[in-house]
């Protein structure tokens, strides 16, 4: 630990050319007297380090000093690849690895790219969860990261519904981040299947390498299967009638998928602008509640079960306004 610190402080000085001991020290997320000592270490180990008192002064390293430090460990190369994803990377236990490849990429550049990741940070940020869900992190994912990484067979135990887990012993190809969730894609037999991290209960490495697919093609697997996901639990569908204004609103308050159907099944216009399509759902309390959002923009012509509920729901709000 102490020794990847003291590397980190030295590229942190050849990226930076001066840094004070207080900024040293919320970098490297320790205290100034531990940045104090780790500059003696420095000092006595042949680094020449040496601090600018007074105003505007600070530790530097003596003028074209440059460390032989910044080649990249395979690790901080395949890891470099995450280095836009900080919140991701840190969930997965690989902080320090996107740290420290980071800060040899920015020892390597010229004086005048130095602030590149300075000016992309102050530009760019990606907030992965949804809004209103939950962001907690898998308390497994970073020994299911660890085991993605080395093509290590692992034995997984994994809760299905409330009382029910099961046991599988699963060649885990990679981890995909949809909406704040985590799911392992893993290979169980001759079959790929996904399962969600957060579900996992206990992950025991086997310590036997598998010989991946070079052919897995994890992006396309995984848009293959959502979209399966998905079309499956649309299971049943209802006809209903959408002014302009509903047939916009659509894409808001339905699953995309379904909005998207809606939107392709569409007839022509009547002459106030009116089309009727097939809008399918998940079930008719799900058709419910998506129709509730859409008001007086949305009639439904079918089933009469879900037409009737309507009409007693638009009755009784009536009525509430209305008093």
């Amino acid at each position: 630990m102490r020794a990847a610190r003291l590397i980190s402080l030295v590229l942190l000085l050849q990226a930076r050319e001066t840094m004070t001991a207080a900024e040293l020290a919320r970098e490297l997320e320790v205290s100034e007297r531990t940045v104090y000592r780790d500059v003696l270490a420095l000092s006595a180990a042949g680094v020449p380090v040496y601090a600018d008192h007074g105003r505007g002064g600070g530790y530097r390293l003596v003028a074209g000093y440059r460390t032989r430090l910044t080649g990249l460990s395979r690790a901080e190369a395949e890891a470099l690849f995450l280095s836009g994803l900080p919140g991701p990377a840190a969930e997965m236990g690989l902080a320090d690895v996107v740290a420290t490849a980071r800060l040899k990429v920015l020892a390597a550049l010229p004086a005048g790219l130095r602030d590149a990741s300075t000016r992309a940070g102050q530009r760019f940020h990606l907030d992965v969860p949804g809004w209103f869900a939950d962001a907690d992190t898998p308390p497994l994912l970073a020994a299911l990261a660890d085991a993605v990484w080395r093509d290590e067979t692992v034995e997984l135990r994994y809760r299905r519904g409330r009382d029910r887990e099961v046991t599988r012993t699963v060649l885990p190809y990679g981890l995909v981040l949809k909406g704040g969730v985590w799911y392992l894609v893993g290979r169980v037999g001759a079959d790929h299947r996904t399962y969600r991290v957060d579900r996992v209960v206990a992950v025991e490495p086997t310590g036997e390498p598998f010989a991946r697919d070079e052919d897995f093609d994890l992006p396309g697997f995984w848009a293959a299967r959502a979209n399966e996901f998905a079309a499956s639990l649309l299971a049943d569908h209802v006809t209903v009638r959408l002014t302009p204004d509903g047939l916009r609103a659509l894409r808001y308050a339905a699953e995309p998928l379904a909005a998207r159907a809606a939107r392709e099944a569409a007839g022509e216009p009547d002459e106030r602008g009116r089309v009727v399509t097939r809008l399918p759902v998940e079930s008719m309390e799900v058709a419910y509640g998506v129709l509730l959002r859409l008001g007086p923009d949305a009639e439904v012509l079918d089933p009469p079960e879900l037409r009737a509920r309507l009409a007693d729901a638009a009755t009784r709000m009536a009525a509430l306004y209305r008093g």
